[in-house]
């Protein structure tokens, strides 16, 4: 990967009676940067930026956030044009190789990522060791991370061949691993995936069809799927991609990298937001209670706080959740849904919010959790599996990430350092003494 940060001059620290320069880069967009890599070895200090809010870990080409402006592009392209007007195959070639496709790029990507959706006959056997009530995402850590058991071809992290069939497989069997998730929780049979559908139209058939009857997909359904999964591809350095990039950094086999990018985005502070914005909205119950609830969010001493609202990222409107917006609604109507409390719930509870001055003033509009979760239940997925859909999509965006990584001549083992507060050095005592 070759860099695009240019010098912008340095900054001087000064540490007792000595001088420490350091450089300044600039990127394409967003705020300068100091190199402070050579600082421990020339000061005998370490920074301190728990979180790692402050530090970049990384150059990066595939996707920048401007939380202030609420812009999201992916390789320069404005996230909402992409959910309009492209489709999740043609997204993903985007997100991986750093240019839209040709009409025949497109074709042959496509028919790569279609003809590796089966997964192993044996494979199946895996699911049989989890109990029926596992929850989704558990059985998601530890059978994708088996695929590396399945597919030694391409575990060979040094040949570009097989990274390029390592990331082509699992783009193409997240869904059939999470369809199978699903049905192995509900207990009914597994079901193929079909090469005449599209992604999110195999998916949904995967999931939703049985054998006693013919299914047909619904094409409103397919379509706001497709754009859930590509508003949620990436999201620059993240949790889960930073876990991938740091997993990836001791040279793990990619399946085991992606298995662990599910188990942190498992967490509900990262892909269950979505889950715990519903689960909100079960609290609140019934829209006579809305009231209340709001008032409790604007008491600063109740500890309720309204999922689904706000973004640490987005200080503005989160660009991802305008689309998600239109795509919620249209789902609703395509499946004529009225009297479903909670929905009643939520679209009473967005009307407040983007009406409310509170809201307003604070900046807490509706996040793409808040619409996804709604839409997705709409749809008819369980709670439960809205991590799994999230991981679904977030595949594409690790796996682009991993990718940048290898090829990134700057790469090195991820190795965070510390302030240690601990005992200081003392002397052990045997234990008849002490």
């Amino acid at each position: 990967m070759d860099s695009n940060m240019k010098p912008n001059g340095d900054v001087i620290f000064k540490i007792d009676d000595k001088e420490l320069t350091l450089p300044v880069y600039s990127g394409t967009h967003g705020p300068d940067v100091v190199d402070i890599s050579k600082f421990y070895k020339e000061s005998g200090m370490f920074t301190l930026d728990p979180g790692f809010t402050s530090t970049a870990s990384c150059e990066s080409h595939i996707t920048f956030i401007d939380g202030d402006e609420g812009t999201l592009l992916y390789r320069g392209y404005p996230i909402d044009e992409l959910a309009e007007n492209s489709d999740f195959i043609e997204v993903a070639y985007l997100l991986l190789s750093g240019e839209l496709p040709d009409e025949d790029q497109y074709a042959g990507f496509k028919d790569d990522i279609t003809y590796h959706t089966m997964v192993h006959e044996h494979f199946k056997q895996f699911y049989d060791g989890f109990r029926r009530d596992a929850h989704p995402m558990a059985i998601m850590c530890g059978v994708v991370g088996a695929l590396s058991a399945f597919y030694h071809d391409s575990t060979d992290i040094h040949d570009p061949e097989q990274r390029k069939i390592a990331s082509h497989r699992m783009i193409a069997k997240m869904p059939t691993i999470a369809a199978m998730a699903h049905k192995y929780c509900v207990g009914q049979p597994f079901v193929s995936p079909r090469n005449e559908l599209s992604y999110t139209e195999n998916f949904l058939r995967m999931c939703f069809s049985v054998p006693a009857e013919d299914y047909e997909v619904n094409k409103t359904l397919a379509k706001a799927l497709d754009k859930i999964f590509i508003l949620h591809m990436d999201h620059e350095q993240n949790a889960s991609t930073s876990t991938v990039r740091l997993a990836g950094s001791s040279g793990a086999n990619p399946f085991a990298c992606i298995a662990a990018g599910i188990a942190c985005l498992w967490g509900p502070a990262h892909g269950g937001a979505n889950e715990a914005a519903l689960k909100m909205l079960q609290e609140i119950g019934t829209k006579d209670r809305i009231p209340e609830y709001i008032a409790k969010a604007k008491d600063k001493s109740d500890p309720f706080r309204l999922m689904g609202f706000g973004h640490r990222v987005y200080k503005n409107y989160d660009p991802r959740a305008q689309v998600m917006q239109k795509a919620c609604h249209e789902v609703l109507d395509a499946l004529d849904i009225k009297d479903d409390p909670l929905l009643e719930v939520a679209m009473e509870l967005e009307k407040i919010a983007l009406e409310d001055e509170y809201f307003i003033e604070k900046k807490l509009y509706p996040n793409i959790d808040f619409y996804s979760g709604i839409t997705l239940k709409a749809m008819g997925f369980p709670t439960s599996m809205f991590t799994v859909l999230f991981a679904v999509a977030r595949t594409v965006g690790w796996i682009a990430q991993w990718q940048e990584m290898l090829e990134d001549p700057n790469q090195r083992i991820g190795r965070p350092r510390q302030i240690y507060t601990g005992a200081a050095k003392r002397s052990f005592v045997a234990r008849d003494k002490r």
